[in-house]
């Protein structure tokens, strides 16, 4: 049963059947799929500093975004790189993808490392975005993680994987 539907998101009441024959109710929030993306620089990476209404405070992330309705997460993910971080990527690699919080969530996060930046203004900010971008070095990002200076789990997430070697 539908509880709620947005824009961007709908919420539902289901009766569910394990796969140990136990049923029970369940909320399943369905936000859409998403995409996050680390744009790497010759000496580290550029995040944003960004406010988050949800949590009344700025955290540091990845440029992201929810994909548009007929959109390829590839095409998501230039689009966002552009509007969030101000760069166009010349390289985009595809690093899989997350499930952000299955308990309750259905939502997927496709994951891309972005190298080859050149400035860009194709896509302008959204108006309710609230952003600074900064350029980190590789040292400080890892200092960063490690202190809980970054606590978004999908910035830790992509910063794991496109580590090299």
């Amino acid at each position: 049963m539908e509880i709620f539907r947005g824009r961007r998101l709908w919420i539902e009441k289901s009766n569910v059947r394990f796969p140990n024959g136990v049923e029970a109710e369940k909320i399943i929030v369905h936000p859409g799929s998403a995409v996050a993306i680390l744009p790497v620089t010759p000496t580290g990476y550029k995040l944003l500093r960004q406010y988050r209404y949800a949590i009344g405070q700025y955290i540091y992330e990845v440029p992201a975004g929810t994909m548009e309705e007929g959109e390829d997460p590839q095409e998501t993910a230039h689009r966002e790189l552009i509007e969030e971080a101000g760069v166009s990527a010349g390289t985009m690699i595809p690093r899989g993808f997350i499930y952000t919080t299955p308990g309750y969530t259905d939502e997927k996060i496709w994951l891309f490392e972005a190298r080859d930046l050149s400035p860009s203004d194709e896509f302008e900010k959204d108006a309710d975005e609230v952003i600074e971008v900064m350029d980190v070095t590789r040292n400080t990002t890892d200092a960063m993680v490690a202190d809980g200076t970054i606590c978004d789990a999908k910035t830790i997430c992509l910063i794991h994987r496109c580590r090299e070697g």
